[in-house]
């Protein structure tokens, strides 16, 4: 396997296929997996490379939404499929398909927008209420010698550098019972001034901790027997600009769970306090009963 960063930066190299009368088509790998499934942040960020390159200079994403409909596999490379629904004045949708073996495992439209003056305001957040990234062990600290794949997973397979506020879900439930969490995330390493590259970056890493607020509150752990996760849908909602190579403050909550299926919101802040970007998703998570 290439190191977290350099995989994750292969997975987005999408290969383009050239052009149907109708679509574009590209291909990309699929990364490696303890869980013999594709990372749902992975076929997200490379439906959004797909998409990005598909719309003309200048204009940027400013939302997507994605459904995951089967489980991908690790063996078998991507093939994305982009329809060009809607180019305006002002804005562009496409649609991404996420096909392996000519059955797709996700449907995402994206929207795009030229760089526009307008109203702005922002939800406000206190960056001092919560420790600095420095102030805490980064998972590799906290798993270290834990002869686990999952464990190694975390721990060394990640292309972020992701350090929770409370300690993490990993291997133990919550001490503390609440349906809220935060997290600082930064990509393990530099990947250059590609600002689109940052963005999907990002719709990548908001897939890490997404579900973790229902399991907390909950009192399930990662490694809970029996435990069954999986993203169901994804939206992202691109706010202001961010390197995904600098610290950002990941605060999730949990406002709902209900047949099997736990709903997540969040919101991502750089270090200056300002609000980069929204995350909603909806996973399923089932455990058996006892």
């Amino acid at each position: 396997m290439a190191d977290p960063l350099s995989g994750l930066l292969q997975a987005l190299a999408l290969t383009d296929t050239g052009a149907r009368t109708d679509e574009d088509i590209f291909t990309g790998p699929s990364q490696w997996t303890p869980i013999g499934r594709v990372f749902g942040g992975q076929v997200l960020a490379q439906s959004l490379v797909a998409g990005m390159r598909t719309i003309e200079e200048g204009r940027i994403v400013h939302s997507m939404h994605g459904y995951f409909l089967r489980p991908g596999d690790i063996t078998l490379p991507i093939t994305f499929s982009v329809d060009r629904i809607h180019d305006g004045r002002s804005f562009s949708t496409r649609r991404t398909q996420a096909y392996q073996a000519g059955q797709p495992i996700l449907s995402m439209i994206a929207s795009f927008q030229d760089a526009d003056a307008g109203l702005e305001h922002q939800v406000d957040i206190d960056i001092a209420e919560y420790p600095s990234p420095d102030e805490l062990p980064a998972a590799a600290e906290l798993l270290e010698g834990i002869d686990d794949p999952r464990a190694v997973g975390w721990a060394a397979q990640r292309a972020f550098d992701i350090r929770h506020i409370d300690p993490p879900v990993y291997l133990h439930p919550a001490a503390r019972r609440t349906s809220r969490q935060a997290v600082w995330m930064r990509l393990v390493g530099r990947i250059g001034d590609d600002e689109n590259l940052h963005r999907a970056a990002l719709a990548y890493g908001s897939d890490y901790t997404i579900l973790e607020p229902t399991m907390r509150a909950h009192g399930i752990a990662w490694s809970t027997p029996g435990l069954k996760a999986a993203s169901l849908d994804h939206a992202m909602w691109f706010h202001r600009f961010a390197w995904a190579d600098e610290w950002l403050l990941y605060v999730q909550e949990a406002p709902n769970a209900i047949g099997g299926r736990g709903l997540s919101t969040a919101r991502m802040y750089d270090r200056r306090g300002r609000l980069i970007a929204s995350v909603a998703q909806e996973g399923m998570l089932r455990v058996p009963a006892s």
